[in-house]
């Protein structure tokens, strides 16, 4: 009995207390005080007196008493399995195994202690009780898989991405390219499909991708990574590869489903299940069904608009309103749209585009650009065409010797505006004698119209005094 003399030699060499004795065994405290207590009510000493084996200590700790002939033995492995059902006690499995063997049955009490005494013997790893449909355990397994990628010849380290129910052990594997949000998040949706519901608890490893702020004892998982949770409703083996040569993340995720279904088929060493037959009894059961729409993946960023309402995402600008300025606000970011949240409210979505360009919406602007927003180089043209071929000139010289032609678009409204104080006829005149003295500036026009120069004849233009002779006036041949 190895455990037990295990016990006494931390007691008795190392001067070891009950609790460190219990934790360094992985048994409990009570255990520990039971195996000492009946070594002194046996007299033995340690060392163990000659001839006293491990074998010999078991039988004078536990001499073998003759089972009852009229108790029924409990099924303790079955039982062990029931308990992970929700809601299951032994209390319970008690009932049906009393109303099961009537007069052959164990008292409830010694039903509950041969239970636990049993659990004690069991290997270590099955100590830790699951719950069914609880838990679903998420890692990367250590190693890696390498395929060769058909187009540049770069052998790339594949990584496994692996998810084992803690109830039955079922298990689901899949190679990824790299360990990065978008390819976490897809592997998890991948595989609550394969297993056709939702555990209770994700637990993950305390991983980069999981995590936005890695701490042992109190971890941050990253918005995303919540956001996923959220929407599933959720609370946050291939060493036979090796020697396989692949050219995708297909071929090995073929494989790997060969695999899987092998190692789910398979019995355990002491079990007479398999994971597939457990998972079918307890998990399968008391799962969350999936939600009625896959998850969409999306990413957060933390942004605050600049003077012109708009953000930046991958180096486009969208807007959002415009009282919203200075303020910080979250981006959802997803492959075809762009939504702006001010706390936990949706002020603006916008279909994704490419970089380098702006996506405005009308609603977003403030009163004054909203009337500029409504006009486009084509309605101007438009507009002047109708007063007259000068004041399409000057309109044309606005929109096309700008760097861009919305920068125009104040001059054009200026224009506008002067038609409707001084009339059509008046203005094409301006423009004109603006075009005549190469000045098709608003600037320009307002002053001709101001002046009343609009209305002299071509040939009536004021006579201009003659410069007096001076040494400082060079006159227009010295600039050339």
């Amino acid at each position: 009995m190895r455990q037990l003399t295990d016990i006494l030699r931390r007691k008795y060499d190392a001067g070891l207390s009950r609790a460190k004795i219990a934790a360094a065994l992985g048994v409990s405290k009570r255990v520990v005080g039971k195996y000492v207590s009946l070594t002194e009510t046996k007299g033995l000493t340690w060392p163990l007196p000659d001839g006293v084996d491990e074998a010999a200590l078991e039988r004078l700790l536990f001499p073998a008493t003759p089972a009852h002939p009229r108790f029924a033995e409990p099924n303790f492995l079955e039982i062990h399995q029931e308990l992970k059902r929700k809601g299951v006690t032994l209390q319970l499995l008690w009932a049906e195994y009393a109303a099961a063997h009537g007069e052959a049955a164990l008292r409830c009490s010694r039903f509950c202690q041969r239970y636990r005494d049993w659990k004690v013997l069991q290997r270590r790893s099955m100590r830790q009780q699951h719950r069914a449909g609880e838990k679903l355990f998420i890692d990367y397994c250590g190693p890696t898989v390498p395929f060769i990628d058909v187009t540049t010849g770069e052998i790339i380290q594949a990584q496994i991405f692996v998810a084992v129910w803690g109830a039955s052990g079922y298990t689901y594997a899949e190679a990824t390219r790299s360990q990065s949000l978008p390819d976490w998040i897809g592997s998890h949706q991948r595989a609550m499909t394969f297993f056709g519901g939702c555990p209770t608890l994700l637990v993950p490893d305390n991983l980069r991708a999981a995590v936005s702020a890695a701490c042992r004892y109190d971890p941050q998982v990253n918005r995303t990574y919540a956001d996923m949770a959220r929407h599933y409703g959720v609370a946050v083996l291939l060493a036979r590869l090796r020697h396989c040569t692949f050219h995708s993340l297909v071929e090995i995720n073929a494989a790997i489903r060969e695999l899987l279904g092998e190692l789910n088929e398979r019995r355990f060493q002491r079990l007479p299940y398999s994971r597939r037959e457990l998972f079918e009894r307890l998990d399968r059961p008391a799962m969350k069904p999936l939600p009625e729409h896959a998850y969409e993946y999306a990413e957060w960023k933390l942004v605050k608009p600049g003077i012109d309402y708009h953000v930046e995402i991958d180096k486009r600008f969208y807007s959002g309103p415009h009282r919203l300025v200075g303020q910080r606000l979250e981006a959802r970011i997803t492959a075809t749209s762009v939504e702006v949240f001010h706390k936990t409210r949706r002020v603006a979505v916008h279909p994704r585009r490419g970089a380098g360009r702006y996506s405005t919406l009308s609603e977003h602007m403030p009163e004054a650009h909203r009337r500029h927003h409504q006009w486009s180089p084509r309605r101007f043209l438009n507009w002047a065409k109708d007063m007259g071929p000068a004041t399409l000139g000057v309109v044309k010289h606005q929109l096309e010797n700008r760097p861009h032609p919305e920068h125009g678009y104040r001059a054009c409204l200026g224009l506008l505006n002067l038609s409707r104080h001084y009339g059509y006829a008046r203005l094409e005149a301006a423009a004109q004698r603006a075009l005549r003295i190469g000045s098709p500036s608003y600037r320009s026009v307002a002053s001709i119209l101001k002046t009343g120069l609009d209305r002299l004849a071509a040939e009536e233009t004021p006579d201009t005094p003659p410069l007096p002779m001076h040494e400082n006036v060079r006159g227009p041949g010295y600039y050339h």
